[in-house]
């Protein structure tokens, strides 16, 4: 394991982040799922676990507040507003969590539904000037906790091993775009604009 929170390109203390994710407001399967495995996980220590008002899938990037300028955001939300109205709702399956060197991962299920959330939103992003980040190399997951620490993978992989732990649903209606820091440890936003799914 390694250290999650160095401070990666661009990032410092108080700079924030437009971002897109799927966020876990008001499902509590998925709060009841991610519950049980950070009381599973906190006996190998070396964990920032993930509350549940933070849990999110990681979509796709803006850029840095101050580097974009408002209108752009504004007219981004606009767009994808109309392109997201064509994306069905749809239902997402949280299930057993891997080891990556940095964060505990959850596998997010059908991968297809998340992509055509993203390629909506990176379309529209495109609409309105250069869309950051590679298309291709993403995979829906959803982080329970973070490495805070170096040290070997096993603890976590025997604690995982031995769960039994039913899978989580959570019913997708909306796409949120978000300001973000990490200025405490953890990733904590507040939303610019929630998008609606189609029906």
């Amino acid at each position: 394991m390694r250290d999650h929170w160095w401070w990666r390109p661009g990032w410092s203390t108080g700079r924030r982040f437009y971002t897109w994710h799927l966020t876990f407001d008001g499902q509590p399967d998925v709060h009841r799922f991610a519950a049980a495995y950070r009381a599973l996980l906190a006996s190998a220590g070396g964990l920032d676990p993930v509350p549940d008002r933070w849990l999110h899938l990681t979509m796709q990037g803006v850029g840095f507040v101050g580097e974009v300028p408002e209108e752009e955001v504004r007219a981004i939300a606009d767009a994808a507003r109309e392109r997201l109205a064509a994306v069905p709702s749809f239902d997402l399956v949280l299930g057993a969590p891997v080891v990556d060197p940095e964060a505990i991962l959850v596998p997010a299920r059908p991968a297809d539904a998340v992509n055509e959330v993203r390629d909506a939103v990176r379309a529209a992003i495109g609409d309105v000037r250069e869309v950051p980040e590679r298309a291709d190399g993403f995979t829906p997951h959803v982080s329970i906790g973070y490495s805070n620490d170096t040290g070997p993978t096993a603890p976590f992989a025997t604690v995982l091993a031995r769960a039994d732990i039913k899978e989580a649903r959570a019913r997708i209606t909306h796409a949120e775009l978000i300001v973000i820091h990490r200025d405490r440890r953890m990733y904590e936003w507040e939303p610019y604009a929630r998008i609606p799914l189609g029906s």
